[in-house]
C-alpha cells in the first residue's frame, strides 16, 4: 500500500467549495482580466485545487481553460517567452476554428518570434557599434537564417568579417523599435484571436511557480503582467507566498527592504495578485478524517464504490468541523457496509487516525502533505517488519507512536532509543513514569494484565523491572514532564512502558544505527560524555585503570560522535578527549591514526595538522604520522591545511637540526 503524492481530482481534503468559488467569481466577471492567487504552504493541496478548477470548466463551452508548470521549462528556456508561447498554441489547438485565421495567427506567432530574437538584440547591438560582432553573436543570429553558413565560426575569417557585420547590422534593424508599442500590438493582436476564437473568457492556471528558480518565478510573473489588461483573460496562480516574496528579493537584489509599512517584495506580488485565497491547515477533526481516507482509501482503492460514497459522507460531517464529528466508526459502518476481509484494514486505519491523528495534525501544522509523507514511511517500515518475519508482536500503532517522536520531538526520540538499545530487556524505563504521569509509579503506567504471548511475557517482565527501580532524582525525565509536547505525545494510546523497542528502532535506523559500539557502552557512558567536553574541563583520572577492551569501548564511541558532524572547518568536540584517552591508554595510537586519515582533509581546518604529538609517541606512530602530514603538505585542494602541515614539518626539522 503506498499514498501517492501527485495532484488528484478526488477530494478528500474538502477543498472543493474553494475550487467552486474561484470559478464563480471568473464566471461572474468573464470579461474582466483578473489575476487570482492560490495560497498556501509546499504540501498543501494547490495543486490539487487546480485541477478541480480545471475539472469545473471543462464543463463550459464558451470558456478555454489552459494549465501551465514553469518548473517544467525551467533550465530549457525563457520562462516568459514559454508561457506566453504556451498560451497561443494551446489556445489554437482548443480552438480548430482558428486555423481559418490564419493571417491572424501568423502574425501572432510573429510577435513571439520577434521577442525570441529581441532577447539578443541588445549584445549584438553593442558589437555592431563596432563593426565587428563576436563568432557566438553571429551564430545567435544566423543560426536563425536558413540561408546562411551553418558554420558561424567561418564567417568570422579575415575574408568574410566585412560581410558578416553588415549582415549584423541589417538583422538588427527590427530591434530599433520600441518594445512598449511591440507589447501593445502584441495585445491587441491577442484580443483580437480570443474574438475570432469565439472565446468569452480564457482561464490560465500557473502552477509550481514556488518550485522554480528566482529568476524564473520573475520571468514568469513578468509574463503574466503582459496580460494583465487584457480582456477576457483571468489567471490562476498557485504558489507559496513566502517563496515568491523570496523570488522578488533574490531577482531585485539593490531594492530596499520596505516603503513605509509594507515591504517591495509583498508590494510586487500584490499589484499582480488580485484576489487572494489561502488554503487553510487542517484542524484536528479534519486530520483524523483525511489520515482515515487516505488509509481506507489506499486499502479499497479510489473506484471503489463504498469509497466514493464514504467521501460524499465525509464532506457533509466536515461541514461543521468545529463542533466534533468527521469520520467516526458508524460513518464508515454506513457508508461501507459489509467488507468482509477487508473490514479489519478498514477498522485498523480508523483506529490509526484516532490514535495519532491530533499530534500528526499539530506536528505537521495542518499540511496534507506532510502527513502524506508521513504515513507512507510509517506504511513502508511496517511493510519491511513484516518481510523480515518480526512476529506478530510487531505493531503497526507501536511504530507510529515512536515515529511521532522521531519526527516532531527528536530529542526525545533520541533518548528512548538509546535507554532501549542499551537495555538488556529493550526497555526504556523512563516511560513508564512518563506515561503514568506526574507523582504516579511507574506501575502504573500499565495496570492492566498482559495475555498470553513472548511479546505479553516481555512486557510485563520490563513493567514490574522498572516499578522495582528505587526513586532517584532524573533530570531528563524533569524536563520531559515540563515539556507539553512530550506530554502530549506520552498520553497516546499504546503505551510503550515495558515494551521491547528494539524491533521498532532496528526498522527506524536509516538514520541512525543504535546497536552500533555507542550502545554497548553502558557504565561508559559517562565517560564518553566527559572526554566531549572542553579541554580544560576533562578530568583525566581513572583512564589508565580502564581495561584495553574498555578503552577500545570508549575510543569508538567519541569516534562515532565527531564523524556523525559535518563540519569540520573547527576542531570538532571530542577531539581533545580521544588525545587525552590515547595518552593515557598508548595501545590505542592506531586507532587514532585511524582516525586521522578516516578525517575528510580537503574539509578540515588548519587544527587537523598539529596537537597530536602528546599522544603519538612510539617510532612507528610518529612515522606514519610524518607520512600523513606530508601527504597534507603536497596536496592542493586545501590551502590552510597545506600551509599549516608544511609549517609542522618545519618545525620537526629544525629540531632535530
Amino acid at each position: 500500500m503506498f499514498l501517492f503524492d501527485n495532484e488528484t481530482k478526488v477530494d478528500l481534503l474538502n477543498n472543493e467549495p474553494i475550487a467552486a468559488s474561484i470559478v464563480a467569481l471568473l464566471r461572474d466577471n468573464p470579461s474582466k482580466p483578473m489575476t487570482i492567487g492560490v495560497h498556501g504552504d509546499w504540501g498543501a493541496g494547490k495543486s490539487s485545487i487546480l485541477e478541480m478548477i480545471e475539472n469545473q470548466f471543462s464543463t463550459y463551452e464558451d470558456t478555454v481553460c489552459l494549465k501551465f508548470n514553469g518548473w517544467r521549462f525551467q533550465g530549457f528556456e525563457d520562462a516568459k517567452i514559454a508561457l506566453i508561447e504556451g498560451i497561443v498554441t494551446a489556445l489554437v489547438e482548443k480552438r480548430p476554428a482558428l486555423t481559418k485565421a490564419g493571417d491572424a495567427v501568423k502574425d501572432i506567432f510573429g510577435r513571439i518570434d520577434w521577442l525570441k530574437l529581441a532577447k539578443h538584440a541588445g549584445g549584438l547591438a553593442l558589437t555592431a557599434t563596432t563593426g565587428i560582432p563576436s563568432p557566438d553573436m553571429i551564430g545567435v543570429l544566423f543560426g536563425k537564417l536558413k540561408d546562411l553558413a551553418a558554420d558561424p565560426a567561418r564567417l568570422a575569417t579575415k575574408e568574410n568579417l566585412d560581410a558578416a557585420a553588415e549582415g549584423a547590422k541589417d538583422l538588427i534593424k527590427p530591434f530599433s523599435k520600441r518594445v512598449p508599442e511591440e507589447i501593445e500590438a502584441f495585445r491587441r493582436e491577442f484580443d483580437a484571436l480570443l474574438k475570432k476564437a469565439g472565446i468569452n473568457q480564457l482561464v490560465i492556471l500557473i502552477d509550481d511557480l514556488d518550485r522554480c528558480l528566482p529568476d524564473t518565478a520573475i520571468e514568469t510573473l513578468e509574463a503574466v503582467r503582459l496580460f494583465l489588461f487584457t480582456s477576457n483573460t483571468a489567471f490562476v496562480v498557485a504558489a507559496d507566498e513566502a517563496m515568491i516574496e523570496y523570488s522578488v528579493r533574490k531577482h531585485f537584489p539593490d531594492l530596499p527592504d520596505s516603503t513605509g509599512p509594507r515591504d517591495y517584495a509583498r508590494n510586487y506580488l500584490e499589484k499582480l495578485i488580485q484576489v487572494p485565497f489561502r488554503i487553510p491547515a487542517l484542524g484536528d477533526v479534519e486530520t483524523r478524517s483525511y489520515v482515515t481516507l487516505l488509509l481506507v482509501g489506499a486499502e479499497l482503492g479510489e473506484g471503489h464504490p463504498g469509497f466514493q460514497t464514504l467521501i460524499e459522507k465525509a464532506r457533509e460531517a466536515l461541514r461543521e468541523p468545529w463542533k466534533g464529528g468527521g469520520v467516526d466508526a458508524a460513518l464508515l459502518n454506513t457508508a461501507l457496509g459489509d467488507l468482509g476481509d477487508k473490514g479489519a484494514e478498514v477498522v485498523s486505519a480508523l483506529t490509526l487516525s484516532d490514535q495519532i491523528g491530533p499530534l500528526l495534525g499539530r506536528g505537521t501544522f495542518g499540511n496534507p502533505r506532510q502527513i502524506k509523507r508521513f504515513l507512507n514511511a510509517l506504511l513502508l517500515r511496517e511493510h519491511t517488519a513484516h518481510n523480515r518475519k518480526f512476529g506478530e508482536d510487531f505493531k503497526r500503532t507501536i511504530l507510529a507512536k515512536l515515529m511521532l517522536a522521531e519526527r516532531f520531538i527528536p530529542r526525545l526520540f533520541e533518548r528512548v532509543a538509546t535507554d532501549a538499545a542499551r537495555d538488556e530487556g529493550g526497555v526504556c524505563r523512563r516511560l513508564a513514569k512518563l506515561e503514568a504521569g506526574p507523582g504516579a509509579s511507574p506501575a502504573a503506567a500499565d495496570d492492566t494484565e498482559p495475555k498470553t504471548g513472548d511479546g505479553a511475557a516481555k512486557r510485563k517482565a520490563g513493567t514490574e523491572a522498572a516499578a522495582a527501580r528505587p526513586a532517584a532524582a532524573d533530570q531528563i525525565l524533569d524536563e520531559w514532564q515540563v515539556d507539553e509536547r512530550v506530554t502530549e505525545w506520552a498520553k497516546l494510546e499504546p503505551k510503550l512502558a515495558g515494551v521491547d523497542l528494539r524491533p521498532y528502532l532496528f526498522i527506524a535506523r536509516d538514520r541512525k544505527d543504535f546497536f552500533g559500539a555507542a550502545s554497548t557502552l553502558g557504565h561508559l557512558e559517562g565517560v564518553v560524555d566527559m572526554l566531549m567536553l572542553p579541554k580544560i574541563a576533562i578530568q583525566s583520572t581513572g583512564l589508565k585503570e580502564l581495561a584495553p577492551a574498555e578503552a577500545s569501548r570508549v575510543f569508538e564511541g567519541i569516534r562515532q560522535r565527531i564523524m556523525s558532524s559535518d563540519d569540520f572547518r573547527m576542531k570538532p568536540k571530542g577531539v581533545d578527549g580521544l588525545v587525552i584517552l590515547v595518552t593515557a591508554q598508548p595501545p590505542l595510537q592506531p586507532n587514532l591514526l585511524d582516525f586521522i586519515e578516516q578525517l575528510p582533509a580537503d574539509r578540515c581546518g588548519a587544527w587537523l595538522a598539529t596537537g597530536w604529538n602528546a599522544a603519538l609517541t612510539s617510532p612507528p606512530s610518529k612515522e606514519r604520522f610524518a607520512l600523513i602530514q606530508d601527504g597534507w603538505a603536497k596536496q592542493d585542494g586545501n590551502t590552510a591545511l597545506k600551509a599549516a602541515a608544511g609549517a609542522g614539518m618545519a618545525i620537526k626539522t629544525k629540531a632535530k637540526n
